[in-house]
């Protein structure tokens, strides 16, 4: 990986110039249908979430959005705050195209889980689409995140291209701050498997498939949502991603073999 430009400055930000700057970006990446208006970051911002942004002098070039969020906060009457899991859910980072594959969203990260240890939070998480491989990579192999849960058509079918007209089913990857897989691998010394491993494996031309062929990318989704609800539901826990020819493959593993990491159960909320 290219290391980030050393002139690059990463804070928070507090200002709604700023703010309106992280929709510019949003807008370049994303388009407008599903953009989140400036409001949602002063939000964030004053009620314990997060808005973080890289800057090259005075020019913002990237941003993560993080929101406060509480797992088993609807559990019933009887229940404690022992109960509960406060985490930051982080619903969206973006680079500008020019500065991209250069660290930059990287070192984004990095400031978000050293801002979230600081206040006590060790669990970010945030929800990607299984299809996007160089996403998956990112958060699995890079940061250390794993993935249990698969939600279906999570906001439903929208008029995005980026979308394709396909459901928007979506990942939750579990950004364990202070587990020793996450340390380790970024101190690029990943911990190795232990014991048996399983792959989901999607096609390494999955973009070009998606791009050209919308059922035949609309039956590779519906395939690979049946596999990762099985896995899933027999316990097993996705913790990587390894390229093998024409295939690109999800590595899932049961909870209980993945190493330096001991999840706790997740309330449903």
């Amino acid at each position: 990986m290219t290391p980030s430009p050393p002139d690059i400055e990463i804070r928070p930000c507090g200002t709604l110039a700023e703010y309106e700057d992280c929709v510019r970006i949003e807008h370049l990446t994303w388009g407008e249908e599903i953009a989140v208006p400036s409001a949602m970051f002063v939000v964030a911002h004053h009620t314990g979430g997060q808005v973080i942004a890289a800057f090259k002098g005075h020019k913002m070039v990237g941003f993560t959005l993080a929101l406060t969020g509480i797992h088993g906060s609807t559990a019933s009457s009887g229940s404690t705050s022992k109960d509960r899991q406060f985490f930051l859910h982080s619903h969206m980072t973006a680079v500008l195209p020019e500065f991209r594959d250069q660290g930059v969203g990287r070192r984004l990260k990095l400031f978000q889980r050293q801002d979230a240890l600081k206040r006590g939070i060790d669990l970010v998480e945030w929800t990607f689409d299984p299809l996007e491989m160089k996403n998956a990579h990112f958060n699995l192999v890079r940061l250390g995140a794993v993935v249990r849960r698969l939600i279906p058509n999570f906001y439903g079918v929208t008029k995005s291209p980026l979308h394709a007209g396909l459901p928007t089913d979506r990942l939750v990857a579990e950004w364990w701050l202070g587990s020793e897989r996450v340390q380790s691998i970024l101190a690029d010394n990943p911990l190795p498997l232990r014991g048996r491993a399983e792959r989901i494996s999607l096609p390494a031309n999955l973009g070009e498939i998606k791009e050209g062929d919308r059922e035949a990318g609309a039956r590779i989704q519906a395939d690979a949502r049946a596999q990762f609800e099985k896995w899933f539901a027999a316990g097993y826990v996705a913790t990587a991603v390894e390229t093998n020819g024409a295939t690109t493959d999800y590595i899932v593993e049961p909870n209980a073999n993945v190493a330096g990491l001991r999840l706790p159960e997740i309330a449903e909320d």
